[in-house]
């Protein structure tokens, strides 16, 4: 490979010109197989390509060179010839732009690069790098002005008044798109043209970084007019009129029709907003304030500066306590960071498909503030609203916010909703485990009627496009931060926009599955539900959901309200509490003591054994004697256990006893192998872990009897249950420990540091599972030993090594995609399922069977519904641009009219796609249903 690259640095052995076979010195390192040129077919052949780079044969080498050594000119008319008038009416180079200050020491000692400018040449910046070539003005006495003549040919001049920059249409685009998609910032892009100029001299190529960024502004600005229509019409636009929004949300006279007698159906056309803030789009104090020029204030997104402003002075800055887990977002959103002029961004989106909402983004000066959200959610309602009177909004902490919104806008002067607009307010999935308990029924999406299946957490996907540039936006002035922010989040609506068909069709795919799966499920348990429960079932669901805007805790009707499973200490207190009351012998008043005393022995034996097992045979001598003092303190304790057996267990029982005559099991570690595992400990000398002390259920129910000891049993069996209760508990407490750490340390973790940091922590974590693990199933051996009844072991199910896999439902069994999944049996046993009436057991589980039934079934008729409303949009969207174009024809505009044409094409063959992609996926699965 680097031999053919070498080959293409050498002429060939006759060095032609490829056009007239003279003499060849030239070749062109863009044109298509870097042919060779003599001087004239150089200048010929390049006249309409004036931005290729050419080297010129020096004897030994192609050397570096410019068009301009050929004598290219740029001529602005008569297709590219000299003008026939001899004239210089315009006199380009009367008056020079200010040129670049070098420092002495920049300057080459040897002869200068020739993409310097020489006199009257002009800086051209293409994507090709900085050119300097001569341009020259048609002086024809019809012609127009010379900035006329340069945007028709692609050029947008640096300056209007006798330009000597100009900055062509391709290189302008090119920055937008790489700023759009790389987040690259005027100054990084203008620095890579530097170097494709001059890879050896960069600092000497001409440096018109500030001229990119002013220019870049300007056409910024126009192509968003231009694609909004504004180019074909004299009228300023409004408020979000630069911001495209999303075809498939219900927008009453352009994609959906209301008559006005949608009452009973008006769910259907309600709008979904997720509210969010995002911290990393800060922005320092500007350093020229008074300079700043606004192109597009309140035009996009980003709403308007000085109502907003106004609203901020006038409102309430009301610090809240949070009622639900101490809320960072509420409790911290005071915190003012004073060099920044805001602390970032907040704002509206659609939640069913993630497009911004224009005119509903705001900026944060102390924090996520309910005055700033307020005022974003007000815009947000305003927007193409007319004849909707409903709308879902989710937001981390609408427990607290939606108390005394209404208050909060009838108290203000600015503050505005849309007439007869009824809010009703949601939690996303993933945020409701940072919140009270009760907070999931009373604000999750799956028990809200009428949206279908929102997770409400996709405002977190469209932060991660907008964190591309803020780093380079942090510093700009104000205007043109917001303007890039403006540009970021319309071209994030519009790729949404163009991928809708594939958006709605996985939609629709999931919901025909959704729909069968849950409705399977639904009919399972109505099947086997009693007629007069089911009556009184939905009767109570009927009243949570008409109750719940005015009285959330309504919702409590799907909630788990029962007591939870005792622990090992609560049941302990309640047999010394009971050996008291009924005045029970001196050595049966603290057998409950003695026998949980023995249960803490077992888990001590179990610790150490892992920990046996973890250090190896390849342990150091601290390692020995720390294990060696634990083995002590440990056989003291059996020691005082086992002689205190004697007065429990009675006269039957001698602590002499041989110790095979007990049941020894060695505990099986989940996380290993059984057999290194005892190897491994019978390396050491003493090993009291592997002691079998003289509990009931180690003596078994036949010897207890001989013993007279019988009435221990049910005690034993009551602690191990509290045991159990534990051990389960803490299993499920360190699992989401670890999930969690998956999902934030580990992943997050950049360098090699902080992710060795990462896995030691969640090394911690799962010793802490397998310990916990082992006691449970160490508990459930000895339980069994003490014949359990039929719910006790119904209860205390085995645990298998799979069930102790994390996933995201270990972690959040609320979170995206994880609703339909089945977590393992001891996820439910955190309740006392004891008592003889299990019918609140059979409510609550046909309550969300239902309500996830109904879910499905209204996401189905919903995204059928976002199919015809996208095809619609898009017809719309022709139509109009179908009525600009003749429009442009009437008033001899064949420019406007060109551009409309194909804009109106754009959105037919959109709207065509997606038509015919909905149709053929509706027939696809009626066949495959059918068969």
């Amino acid at each position: 490979m680097v031999e053919h690259e070498n080959l293409q640095k050498a002429p060939p052995e006759d060095r032609r010109c490829f056009i007239c076979d003279q003499d060849g010195v030239y070749k062109c390192q863009d044109c298509l197989g870097e042919p060779l040129y003599c001087t004239g077919c150089c200048r010929s052949q390049h006249r309409s390509n004036p931005f290729h780079w050419i080297s010129q044969w020096n004897g030994r080498f192609f050397e570096r060179s410019c068009l301009a050594h050929v004598g290219l000119i740029i001529h602005l008319g008569h297709d590219g010839n000299q003008c026939p008038a001899l004239a210089d009416r315009w006199n380009l180079f009367e008056e020079d732009e200010p040129e670049d200050q070098l420092e002495p020491e920049d300057l080459p000692f040897v002869s200068g690069p020739e993409f310097q400018p020489k006199e009257n040449t002009m800086v051209i910046i293409d994507k090709s790098g900085v050119h300097c070539l001569e341009v020259r003005c048609c002086d024809c006495p019809n012609a127009t002005s010379p900035d006329i003549q340069m945007f028709r040919h692609g050029f947008f001049p640096a300056f209007f008044n006798r330009p000597k920059t100009v900055f062509t249409f391709r290189v302008l685009d090119d920055f937008l798109l790489d700023n759009l998609e790389c987040g690259t910032s005027a100054m990084n892009y203008y620095s890579k043209l530097r170097r494709m100029t001059s890879s050896m001299f960069p600092h000497l190529v001409p440096d018109r970084y500030r001229e990119l960024m002013r220019v870049a502004r300007q056409w910024r600005q126009l192509k968003t007019m231009k694609w909004h229509g504004f180019g074909h019409r004299s009228e300023d636009p409004s408020t979000g009129e630069l911001a495209l929004f999303c075809p498939a949300c219900p927008q009453p006279g352009i994609n959906v029709l209301l008559s006005g007698d949608e009452s009973l159906d008006d769910w259907k056309y309600t709008r979904s907003f997720v509210m969010d803030g995002n911290f990393k789009a800060e922005h320092l104090h500007p350093i020229k304030p008074f300079d700043e020029v606004w192109l597009s204030d309140g035009l996009g997104f980003m709403v308007g500066k000085d109502r907003y402003k106004m609203h901020l002075a006038e409102a309430a800055d009301t610090v809240e306590k949070s009622s639900c887990n101490n809320h960072q977002a509420v409790n911290q959103a005071n915190a003012a960071r004073h060099k920044l002029e805001s602390t970032g961004i907040g704002g509206v989106a659609c939640a069913r498909h993630g497009c911004f909402v224009p005119h509903s983004m705001v900026d944060f000066q102390k924090g996520e503030r309910q005055m700033n959200m307020d005022y974003a959610l007000c815009e947000a309602s305003q927007h193409n609203m007319e004849g909707i009177t409903r709308a879902v909004t989710f937001y981390d902490i609408n427990c607290q916010y939606n108390k005394h919104f209404r208050v909060r806008v009838d108290r203000s002067r600015f503050l505005e909703m849309s007439p007869g607009l009824t809010i009703i307010p949601g939690i996303g999935l993933w945020h409701v485990h940072g919140h009270q308990d009760s907070c999931y029924v009373r604000y999750a999406s799956n028990f809200i009627e009428g949206i279908g299946r929102i997770d409400g957490e996709i405002m977190e996907t469209l932060w991660a496009r907008l964190n591309l540039i803020s780093p380079a936006a942090r510093g700009m002035s104000s205007p043109h931060q917001k303007e890039c922010l403006d540009y970021q989040m319309n071209d994030s609506n519009f790729c949404k926009m163009i991928c809708m068909k594939r958006t709605l069709c996985r939609k629709y795919k999931l919901a025909r599955n959704g729909i069968v799966d849950s409705g399977k499920a639904f009919d399972r348990l109505d099947e086997a539900a009693p007629a007069h429960l089911k009556t009184e079932w939905l009767a109570r669901e009927r009243t949570a959901q008409s109750s719940r805007l005015d009285d959330p805790a309504a919702m409590d009707e799907y909630e788990i309200n029962i007591k939870k499973a005792p622990s090992k200490k609560e049941i302990e207190l309640r047999l010394l509490e009971e050996g008291n009351a009924r005045n029970a012998a001196p050595s049966r008043r603290s057998v409950a003591t003695w026998i949980s005393t023995g249960l803490a022995i077992e888990e001590a034996q179990i610790a150490l054994l892992i920990e046996v097992r973890r250090i190896g045979r390849r342990s150091t001598e601290t390692q020995r004697l720390d294990i060696a003092q634990q083995q002590d303190r440990l056989q003291g304790q059996i020691d005082g256990f086992t002689q205190s057996a004697l007065t429990h267990l009675g006269e039957g029982f001698d602590a002499d006893d041989d110790p095979d005559d007990l049941n020894i099991d060695i505990l099986d570690d989940l996380d290993d192998d059984p057999v290194d595992f005892t190897e491994t400990s019978d390396t050491w000398a003493n090993s009291p872990e592997l002691t079998v002390i003289p509990l009931p259920s180690n003596l078994g129910v036949d010897r207890c009897r001989r013993c007279m000891a019988e009435d221990l049993i049910p005690l034993e069996m009551s602690l191990r249950e509290g045991q159990a209760n534990d051990a389960l508990h803490n299993l499920r407490i360190h699992l989401c420990n670890k999930a969690i750490l998956f999902q934030t340390t580990v992943r997050q973790a950049k360098s090699q540091a902080l992710k060795t940091r990462a896995w030691s922590q969640v090394t911690s974590v799962q010793q802490a599972v397998s310990l916990h693990a082992s006691i449970y199933t160490k508990t459930r051996k000895q339980m069994i030993k003490l014949e359990p009844g039929q719910d006790q072991l119904q209860k205390y199910k085995p645990l298998l090594r799979e069930q102790l896999k994390i996933s995201t439902a270990v972690g959040d069994p609320n979170a995206r995609g994880q609703r339909n999944e089945s977590l393992a049996w001891f996820w439910s046993v955190e309740v006392d399922l004891g008592g003889p009436d299990q019918s609140w057991n059979e409510e609550l589980h046909w309550l969300r069977a239902k309500a996830l039934r109904d879910r499905w079934e209204e996401e189905m008729i919903l995204v059928q519904l976002e199919m015809d409303w996208t095809c619609n949009f898009f017809l719309w969207k022709a139509a109009q641009w179908g009525d600009r174009m003749q429009e442009s024809l009437e008033k001899r505009l064949p420019g406007h009219a060109c551009y409309s044409g194909r804009q109106s094409q754009m959105y037919s063959l959109l709207g065509q796609d997606a038509q015919a992609a909905f149709q053929d996926l509706r027939n696809v699965l009626t066949e495959a249903g059918d068969e």
